[in-house]
């Protein structure tokens, strides 16, 4: 939570303050959604903007903010084992005359009371004025913060957070704007430890108004009613599994949606991309470039069939060994998409780029977090440079223009890798030394050992996810389901095959008697050579079973084999990791036979 708490570093006006600190003096925001308009202004505003957020005379605070903030939402619900929540609801409970409509007596559930705490007086606990909260921002004068008109103390859990540094941060100033964005975070279990640190309440006349925070998300685009959302706000959902087998290319309305900040508004008219070389061993001629649209557009136009897969796919299925940190995806955070645009090898060359194995190309996208800083996220320079790489800078899914949730007007496709790489909403691309020290490519988005857990992991150890492993997944029949029997003794099972890095799925085994008997699965797939088979394999395989089974419960298994010949791992338990990343054991589905 604190990592929540600290993370939201910023109270309503002195986030403003760090707005205005992050771009220049003669602009002026009133709320988080002038950041965004003025983002996508016209050419001259625009490109400034995207300059002031990859500037490294902003960067170093910005990023550590950024970081700070996901910490915020990363580390928290990993840490909630940490602190012993018991007696703390009954505790919060006592004293608090929750402002109306709701109360006690007539709040409907007890959800409508967690979520009130924060916007209500603790007759309890005293006051203090925002003058008061800002001086404790150290460990020697305690930290606190503040959250609605609650003001918490959390000095005794920065200890136990391993990114304490960052989370100084938001020491002594207000996580409002911030939960505003990452509303995931307000959930029974975050909100009943956030009140044990309950300290005291805010000073009326000093009480911030978050009426207006909503705003963030006044411009989310629709979608369609059968996407499962994950969470709301930032929006993150996946189909039904059994309409994935549907058809070989994902239709754009029941293709995954992940995004980790707002959905910017961009007007192609004033769009611009930013092309940077930031180092001398790229040789480039040109040092950096502004491309609109239309030139990107007027380049040679190149399309790829790839799937993209969300680091966490399956993280649900793992949750059931231990708890992990991360939404609660099944198997349908994956969609399989044909893709086109310009290559991004051929803006690169036209710019003198000679490929080089020891550097990095940064991705940014229009999506920013309260402090502006941008998602951000990085691939290897080789991997941009390669013919067979097929990188894009995409403006089509499957032959329509970009929809927003997909990354209008220009989103990179990196075939083959996870889909925390192919960033949205491009507005800037840069040659470097280093990999993106964003927040998603230092601190995210890694896998470790099943040993290691919140008090000793050091993201600074592993590497950041590059291709994804060898994965399936049963997409028909559904988990129990009734499935029945064919006269002639067998049940049809459907599903998808998927290996990163372009290798290609040669096989995918079935049991539906726990391995003692395996039947290989018919596959459909691209005639595409190996190390550019960047879509994915569907398969169907019909398993004869024992009519004598009838109205018993059977459960059916898949793994994938790849061209490396790597096959997917038996059981999440050897494989477990924090964040629930690479979850790829056998797919395991329970069904009912008729």
């Amino acid at each position: 939570m604190l990592s929540l708490v600290r993370a939201a570093l910023k109270l309503n006006y002195v986030s403003s303050v760090a707005l205005k600190n992050a771009f220049p003096c003669s602009t002026k925001f009133n709320d988080l959604d002038d950041v965004h308009k003025w983002r996508h202004k016209p050419k001259q505003q625009y490109r400034s903007a995207t300059r002031i957020a990859s500037d490294s005379k902003f960067r170093p605070e910005n990023k550590l903010k950024t970081y700070l903030l996901i910490t915020v939402g990363s580390v928290t619900i990993g840490y909630l084992v940490l602190l012993k929540t018991s007696g703390v609801e009954n505790k919060a409970k006592q004293g608090i005359e929750p402002v109306q409509p709701v109360s006690p007596s007539t709040a409907q559930s007890d959800e409508e009371i967690y979520r009130v705490w924060h916007a209500t007086e603790r007759k309890d606990l005293p006051t203090f004025k925002l003058d008061d909260v800002q001086k404790h921002n150290n460990l020697e004068n305690k930290v606190w913060v503040t959250y609605g008109i609650g003001v918490y103390d959390i000095t005794d859990f920065i200890p136990k957070h391993p990114g304490s540094d960052k989370i100084m941060l938001g020491a002594g100033s207000a996580i409002d704007p911030f939960w505003a964005i990452y509303q995931q975070h307000n959930t029974k279990e975050i909100l009943t430890l956030l009140e044990q640190f309950r300290i005291g309440n805010v000073a009326l006349e000093d009480s911030i108004g978050t009426d207006d925070m909503n705003a963030t998300w006044a411009h989310e685009p629709k979608r369609h009613p059968l996407l499962k959302p994950t969470s709301e706000r930032p929006f993150n959902a996946e189909p039904p599994i059994n309409l994935l087998v549907e058809s070989f290319y994902t239709p754009e309305e029941f293709f995954y949606v992940r995004n980790h900040l707002p959905v910017p508004v961009i007007d192609p008219e004033s769009y611009e991309l930013e092309i940077e070389i930031e180092t001398p061993k790229a040789q480039a001629a040109e040092e950096s470039k502004i491309l609109t649209l239309n030139d990107i557009k007027a380049l040679p136009k190149h399309s790829v069939t790839a799937a993209i897969m969300c680091g966490g796919n399956r993280r649900s299925e793992m949750t059931k060994v231990k708890a992990v940190k991360g939404l609660s995806w099944n198997a349908g955070a994956v969609g399989n998409a044909k893709w086109t645009g310009a290559r991004l090898k051929d803006v690169l060359v036209a710019m003198g780029v000679k490929s080089d194995e020891s550097l990095h190309v940064i991705f940014e996208g229009a999506d920013l977090d309260p402090t502006s800083n941008p998602y951000g996220a990085s691939i290897p320079l080789s991997k941009a440079m390669d013919d067979r790489g097929d990188v894009i800078l995409a403006y089509e899914m499957n032959d329509q223009p970009l929809s927003r949730d997909h990354g209008f007007p220009i989103r990179v496709i990196v075939p083959g890798t996870v889909g925390a790489r192919n960033v949205k909403w491009l507005t800037r691309v840069a040659v470097a030394d280093n990999e993106s020290d964003s927040h998603w490519q230092q601190n995210d988005y890694k896998g470790f050992s099943p040993s290691t857990d919140w008090d000793t992991v050091d993201f600074t150890k592993s590497p950041a996810i590059q291709a994804m492993p060898v994965t399936s997944a049963i997409c028909s029949p559904n988990a129990g389901e009734r499935t029945k029997i064919s006269p002639e003794g067998f049940i049809t099972v459907r599903g998808y095959a998927w290996s990163g890095g372009g290798r290609r799925v040669v096989r995918v085994d079935i049991t539906a008697d726990k391995g003692k008997s395996w039947y290989v699965a018919n596959l459909e797939q691209e005639d595409l050579p190996d190390g550019r088979h960047y879509g994915w394999t569907l398969w169907t395989a019909h398993i004869p079973v024992d009519k004598n089974l009838k109205n018993q419960e059977i459960e059916i298994w898949s793994k994938a084999v790849d061209s490396a010949y790597n096959v997917q791992p038996e059981s999440f338990h050897n494989i477990w990791n924090l964040r629930g990343v690479l979850s790829n054991a056998y797919h395991r589905v329970k069904v009912m036979l008729c």
